[in-house]
């Protein structure tokens, strides 16, 4: 009786989670110094922007962690926005002789890519949380890259799909004169045909520099912007390409024609919002505000998403192996609890995190894509960005 009970209690220890191989799962954020002024000074970023999200989600995953004996850290390491591959590669080499596995870059994509090649000859996976570039999910995609940031043809479809719902079908597009914003006017072009709206005339805001600020600066720009908006065709919506930051949140109620403004100001599309309140958001909201003083951004979310990836692939898998860990995330039965209305999931071709789009006009979330109508037959979170037919990526 008593070598039965005995056995009973071996058998039953052996199953519980907190006798399982204690596992530590350290993660590097990887970032470059970014701006920390804007136009509006109530949306310049924090200096710990992307990286508190990070943080709230260790939080998180330590939570679960503790009944897995699960220990989950992350190391924040910043790189010059001028890195050479050298320097990048000598960043990755030195958290993987640390023992980290993962990496949550928040970097532009020429210094990604870098960072991307010399981890993967270390056996580390990284996820992009910040890059919106369509070549690193496309031609230049790499098989140790998740990506937890929308690309610019997801945000773009998002709104795209919007503004057709609402029958705001002709389009006046307004480019600022950097790289970024160019792509970023591609994409919304891609929206524009891809959805049945027109663009009846474009017009490119050269960024002549000089103070953002002044004492007469209101007066200047309240004549500068209409004179710059007239004569422009018909249009149903202005839409503003301006990632730099440079014109577009001057246009709202400053154009010579009374019009909505969407893309870079007004309605803009985005993988979080700090007005977001739906779907249990809110619960997320306040213990980031508690714990930052600040509202979540959707760089935060994106670090968040990536952090709460590894978490839920170490606890489906019971193992800190990054190769077990992205074979689970790419399987069917992997999906992400993310507060924004349905499960996110990864597409298998160019591992791009699916996700809703939150489009926002600055106070509160006006709504959600994929917007109803929008249909496809695997999954409507499929018709924002490109879709597996349309894809070049080829993973290596």
């Amino acid at each position: 009786m008593i070598r039965a009970l005995c056995l009973l209690v071996v058998t039953l220890l052996s199953h519980t989670p907190a006798l399982a191989e204690r596992i530590d799962v350290m993660i590097g954020y990887l970032r470059v110094p970014r701006p920390v002024t804007a136009i509006s000074l109530v949306e310049a970023p924090s200096r710990n922007d992307g990286l508190a999200g990070a943080q709230l989600a260790i939080d998180d995953n330590n939570t679960t962690g503790r009944f897995l004996d699960h220990h989950y850290s992350v190391e924040d390491v910043r790189l010059r926005d001028d890195a050479d591959p050298a320097a990048v590669a000598a960043a990755v080499t030195a958290l993987a002789d640390k023992g980290v596995k993962f990496v949550v870059a928040d970097l532009p994509a020429p210094i990604l890519l870098a960072a991307a090649d010399a981890a993967q000859s270390r056996g580390i996976l990284l996820f992009n949380a910040g890059a919106p570039d369509e070549n690193l999910r496309e031609q230049d995609c790499r098989a140790n890259v998740i990506h937890t940031a929308p690309s610019r043809a997801m945000l773009a479809d998002a709104l795209g799909q919007y503004l057709v719902w609402k029958t705001w079908r002709q389009w006046f597009l307004v480019i600022g004169s950097h790289e970024a914003d160019r792509l970023w006017a591609d994409a919304l072009r891609r929206a524009a045909q891809r959805f049945g709206a027109k663009i009846v005339g474009e017009k490119v805001f050269e960024d002549t520099g000089g103070a953002r600020r002044t004492d007469s600066g209101l007066a200047q720009i309240q004549r500068q912007i209409p004179v710059f908006t007239q004569g422009f065709p018909a249009h149903d919506v202005l839409v503003a390409a301006d990632e730099s930051d440079v014109f577009a949140p001057y246009l709202p109620f400053r154009t010579w024609s009374a019009r909505p403004v969407a893309g870079s100001a007004g309605l803009v599309p985005a993988s979080w919002h700090g007005s977001h309140d739906q779907w249990g958001a809110i619960q997320l909201q306040n213990r980031f505000a508690g714990k930052f003083g600040r509202r979540m951004s959707a760089r935060d979310m994106q670090a968040w998403s990536a952090v709460r990836i590894i978490g839920e692939g170490a606890t489906r898998t019971r193992t800190g192996d990054p190769a077990k860990i992205r074979e689970f995330v790419r399987s069917p039965t992997f999906s992400l609890a993310a507060f924004k209305g349905q499960r996110l999931t990864l597409r298998d071709w160019n591992q791009q995190l699916r996700q809703p789009i939150l489009l926002a006009d600055g106070r509160v979330v006006v709504s959600v894509s994929p917007q109803e109508g929008f249909l496809h037959a695997a999954s409507e979170l499929d018709t924002l960005g490109y879709d597996r037919p349309e894809t070049k990526c080829s993973l290596k």
